[in-house]
């Protein structure tokens, strides 16, 4: 019976082939689509990875830190702590019962592939958190709230480096904004507010709830730092009528690529419009002071605007750690 069904799932291979090659329109189709496939399976494999140590790295930062002293969180993390604080329920199933919902409510506003891979990740967290055992790494209440934060946001933000959430927080914040008409990041601070008002109650001191805030704060930068890197890229656009000498100095003195593209000026004082080159480039931060002498040295005239970038791929720019 064996030899015949490997000879059916090898015709099968067969006939797929073929099509796929006739579909495809040709080898170099078959190589396209060979390439898209060992990048999809990268990405994936990346995400997974990145996934999995975000639920570890967040269950540590649970189990040898907040639980064991009391503190509290931000966002559904901190309802899920708060509720097995007053309850005595296991956490697992809290943060599963509470988070599912804004995990299928993403279903219709961020995507089917977000959504799973964030059921899949909040599973993680509570499988891990329910059957792995971590140690109690300090009581001083300091400690606890510097590195609990800080464990836990790295997890946070190695998921969303992985395509998923561990908190639905930011998902609530999305639906609220678009039906109350404020900010995302302000619907979060509203949001936040109201639990640490709860956590004065609920938590047996009002120090409790201070050191959670720290806790919070501890958390929150270190996603920032987990999701955009530790350098801060600067877009700066350029225009001169020494574009030319600018485009060699950028590629030359600071190593990094231009882009160069016509733009038309406003009729402004002289009547008429005036046709000139701007010159676009990614620096960082610590570039920022050497870029302007350049600059200044070529024509002091030269009008330059800059913005934050938060986030690149490709180019001359060093790419990010965990990019």
């Amino acid at each position: 019976m064996l030899p015949f069904f490997q000879r059916i799932v090898v015709k099968a291979a067969v006939i797929l082939f073929k099509r796929s090659f006739k579909e495809g329109g040709g080898q170099g189709d078959l190589k396209q689509q060979s390439r898209h496939r060992v990048v999809s399976l990268a990405y994936i494999i990346k995400g997974f990875l990145l996934i999995s140590l975000g639920v570890f790295s967040a269950a540590f930062g649970l189990k040898s830190f907040l639980l064991p002293t009391g503190f509290v969180d931000g966002g559904i993390t901190g309802i899920s702590l708060l509720v097995n604080k007053f309850t005595g329920y296991s956490l697992s199933l809290i943060i599963i019962c509470i988070n599912i919902p804004f995990i299928l409510f993403a279903f219709s506003q961020v995507g089917k592939r977000f959504a799973v891979r964030s059921i899949v990740s909040i599973l993680g967290l509570a499988l891990v958190i329910a059957t792995v055992d971590f140690p109690e790494i300090t009581k001083d209440k300091l400690l606890v709230a510097v590195f609990g934060g800080f464990f836990l946001g790295a997890g946070i933000g190695l998921s969303m480096r992985g395509g998923a959430v561990l908190d639905g927080t930011e998902i609530l914040a999305i639906y609220a904004s678009r039906k109350l008409g404020l900010t995302i990041g302000d619907v979060i601070i509203v949001f936040n507010i109201i639990i640490f008002l709860s956590a004065i109650f609920v938590l047996p001191k009002i120090e409790y709830a201070l050191y959670s805030m720290v806790t919070y704060f501890i958390a929150s930068k270190t996603v920032d730092f987990i999701v955009e890197g530790v350098e801060e890229y600067i877009g700066v656009t350029i225009i001169s009528s020494k574009h030319e000498a600018i485009r060699l100095m950028v590629i030359e003195e600071l190593g990094r690529g231009v882009t160069i593209y016509p733009a038309t000026g406003g009729y402004g004082t002289h009547g008429h419009a005036k046709n000139y080159s701007v010159v676009y480039t990614i620096i960082t931060r610590l570039e920022i002071a050497r870029l302007r002498k350049e600059v200044d040295e070529i024509d002091a005239n030269a009008f330059m605007v800059m913005t934050s970038v938060r986030d690149i791929k490709g180019g001359m720019i060093k790419k990010r750690v965990l990019k």
